[in-house]
């Protein structure tokens, strides 16, 4: 795909009911209304804030869009040190496009905007094989803690990306969500 002519940029109120409509799309009939349901909770959460959210454009057509909101770390030890942090999620782009590479485009871009804007580490609860493209790296292997417990098969699936260099080198903890994203079951199969 040609991305001269895909367009990123934030997202803005008026584009609400567009970004839902994507990712009703890209998850499809069990798990897109639950993506969208715990999306809408997202944009509406206090405690998220301050977030990120980008769209990609083509034709004047929203193809993707990600989301990234705040999380803290609760360290371990008080020597633990803090790292400005974000969590990836949800990202989509509209089913008749997987594959096309908006997603990785949007990816990439957002996460130069991130860094820009002094964000440090960022995290997702992903697929390996598709974030580490990115630079993601098992989180839990650096002392850097799910919210909840992730089992053993999937533990390279929560990852974390340095933004700024050695930025996770003095942290260790928990990551804790916003509210909404505060709930066992998005956090297990």
């Amino acid at each position: 795909m040609n991305f001269k002519h895909v367009r990123l940029r934030v997202s803005d109120h008026d584009d609400r009911d567009r970004i839902l409509a994507v990712h009703l799309d890209a998850f499809g009939g069990d798990e897109g209304p639950v993506i969208v349901n715990l999306l809408e909770e997202v944009l509406d959460d206090p405690t998220a804030k301050p977030m990120h959210s980008f769209v990609a454009e083509l034709n004047d057509e929203i193809v993707g869009h990600v989301l990234f909101t705040s999380v803290t770390i609760e360290p371990v030890s008080q020597t633990d040190g803090q790292a400005t942090a974000q969590i990836l999620a949800p990202l989509a782009v509209p089913s008749e496009l997987h594959g096309k590479g908006i997603g990785t485009h949007l990816v990439k871009e957002s996460l130069l905007q991130l860094a820009a804007s002094g964000v440090q580490l960022v995290f997702v609860l992903g697929y390996p094989n598709y974030y580490s493209r990115f630079g993601f790296v098992p989180a839990g292997a650096r002392g850097l803690q799910a919210p909840y417990p992730i089992p053993e098969k999937n533990a390279d699936a929560w990852m974390v990306l340095e933004l700024e260099a050695d930025a996770a080198k003095s942290v260790d903890g928990t990551v804790k969500c916003c509210s909404a994203l505060d709930h066992q079951k998005y956090w297990v199969e």
